[in-house]
């Protein structure tokens, strides 16, 4: 189980008038997420959705406030979580010279798999996320589907119990969405624990157990999908989120 609780973390920015100011891109979050449960973060530009997952995924140190991995904390034990853990963003960059084999077999490497299994990982993964007719192309002659595909490749290759995934599906056309869609819900089935970031608010009902709704920092809404629709008489999250907002704001 991953807990996290009253999470914050300060920046310091500039004002229109050229001074600085302290402002919190995350201000006090707080959440669990369960085996075999898919927790999607919502939210806009801006929101606080990539700082905090980059927190989670220990990229970022927080401010204040704790998380936990089944009582395992970074303070402490910061090599054994990372060990355990996948984190994927929308723009992840990997290295364009290798192919899609050696880099996984790169990634196996760095997770200690073991010599005689490699193979073996690299075809169930390949087979997994449908990578076999380009396993040993270059990365920078990929499509940007196939290229997150591999991207997601990298993640499991390690069988992690924990995916923080950032806006997986970002900009990638009906296909390959589907398939990594189709796999974060193998991952679930099995027992993993999931933090899925999307601006595709009808992604997230579709694969979802329970959503956090962020903006400017804050929680303003956590449940169910089926559960946040009934608090604000909607219909689908959009029409949620934008209720809870107070409508779209068109000033500059």
């Amino acid at each position: 189980m991953l807990k996290i609780r009253d999470l914050k973390k300060k920046f310091i920015r500039y004002n229109r008038k050229k001074e600085k100011e302290e402002f919190y891109a995350d201000n006090g979050i707080t959440l669990t997420a369960k085996e075999g449960e898919i927790v999607g973060i919502l939210g806009p530009n801006g929101a606080g959705k990539t700082t905090l997952l980059r927190m989670i995924a220990g990229i970022l140190e927080p401010t204040s406030g704790t998380i936990d991995f089944d009582g395992l904390t970074y303070e402490a034990d910061e090599i054994t979580i990372k060990k355990n853990i996948a984190f994927l963003s929308g723009n992840t960059k990997i290295y364009n010279s290798f192919s899609t084999y050696e880099l996984l077999k790169m990634c196996c490497q760095l997770y200690d798999v073991k010599k005689e299994e490699i193979e073996g990982k690299i075809q169930q993964v390949a087979e997994l996320l449908n990578l076999n007719d380009f396993l040993y192309n270059r990365i920078e002659n990929l499509s940007t589907g196939q290229t997150q595909r591999v991207n997601l490749a990298r993640c499991l290759i390690h069988d992690p119990k924990y995916y923080i995934l950032d806006e997986a599906t970002s900009g990638l056309d009906i296909l390959s969405s589907q398939i990594i869609l189709d796999f974060i819900k193998e991952e679930k089935a099995k027992g993993k624990v999931i933090l899925y970031s999307t601006h595709y608010m009808e992604e997230a009902e579709n694969i979802c157990d329970s959503v956090i709704m962020i903006n400017k920092g804050v929680i303003i809404k956590e449940g169910s999908p089926s559960k946040i629709k009934k608090e604000t008489k909607t219909t689908n999250l959009r029409d949620a989120f934008f209720t809870l907002i107070g409508g779209v704001n068109h000033e500059k």
